[in-house]
């Protein structure tokens, strides 16, 4: 069966469009929230408030919310390619298979995630050491450092509680978007087939967003893990950093950095989920 009217079988446009659109969200609001939300996950007794001016107080200015913008543009690039290619066609599958709009959003979102962590396991670690590690050293010798100590593999720590992040990640954004979606098109136009606007489109994509935060510990343990092993720490599971994390500060712990989250993951979902969508309906025009 071919996909539903108006929607296209993945293509590699959208590669193309998956890998500019999450440049453009990092090298702008993007790595501004990352940064922030690392240096929170990492130093778990710092406020809100406390993080961010100690960003910009080590790491010499404003630029430092740019650290390790790099290897976080290569991640972009290509997890951005490898999030629109596979969620599209994983959704226009389960769409000509008659599953609902909500659910594909869940199921595509979650597989698109679970590709993207092969590229982004050693980018996140690399953006995490710039962010919480040794500032003298710079990113290429870094990377020397790690493959003469421990190979690729190296590359990897935290990669279980980064497929746990990334798969709840894009699962949440894409299906809470469009539940939210299917509501505003019957209450702001009562129809359910209606097309949304602009505004409405990027509401829903505010919503998503923020609703998706509820797997923050997942990240907490990521950054946790990857700073660890760059301090090379003894390499803890996801299970014992969560552990771990509740000893020293209790639950609330879980959720350190859940400020500047939200602001990325709404951030995030307006380029990969909300903007996605209205590029392809853009294109689809032409």
């Amino acid at each position: 069966m071919s996909p539903p009217s108006g929607r296209k079988n993945a293509s590699p446009r959208d590669l193309l469009n998956g890998g500019i659109l999450q440049c453009v969200e990092a090298a702008t609001l993007g790595m501004p929230f990352e940064v922030w939300k690392t240096r929170m996950g990492r130093y778990r007794r710092e406020t809100t408030l406390e993080a961010f001016r100690n960003v910009l107080k080590e790491g010499g200015g404003i630029a430092a919310f740019w650290a390790g913008t790099g290897p976080k543009m290569v991640e972009s690039a290509t997890k951005g390619a490898i999030l629109l290619y596979s969620k599209e066609a994983i959704a226009n599958s389960l769409l000509s298979m008659g599953v609902g709009e909500g659910l594909t959003g869940f199921m595509a979102g979650a597989g698109g995630g679970v590709c993207q962590v092969v590229v982004m396991g050693p980018c996140t670690f690399l953006v995490t050491a710039a962010v919480t590690g040794d500032k003298s050293i710079s990113t290429s010798q870094r990377i020397r450092n790690v493959f003469a100590a421990h190979g690729i593999k190296g590359f990897y720590p935290g990669g279980t509680a980064i497929a746990f992040r990334q798969a709840t990640n894009w699962a949440s954004r894409q299906g809470f978007t469009e539940i939210v979606r299917g509501r505003f098109k019957v209450w702001f136009h009562g129809d359910k087939n209606a097309r949304l606007t602009v505004p409405q489109e990027a509401g829903s994509g505010i919503i998503g967003g923020a609703l998706a935060c509820w797997n923050h510990p997942f990240e907490v343990a990521r950054i946790q893990m990857q700073s660890a092993a760059d301090r090379g720490e003894p390499q803890q599971n996801m299970v014992q950093v969560f552990r771990t994390v509740i000893r020293e500060q209790g639950y609330p712990g879980l959720f350190k950095g859940i400020i500047p989250r939200l602001g990325l993951g709404i951030w995030q979902t307006l380029f990969m989920v909300t903007g996605a969508k209205l590029v392809k309906q853009a294109l689809s025009k032409n």
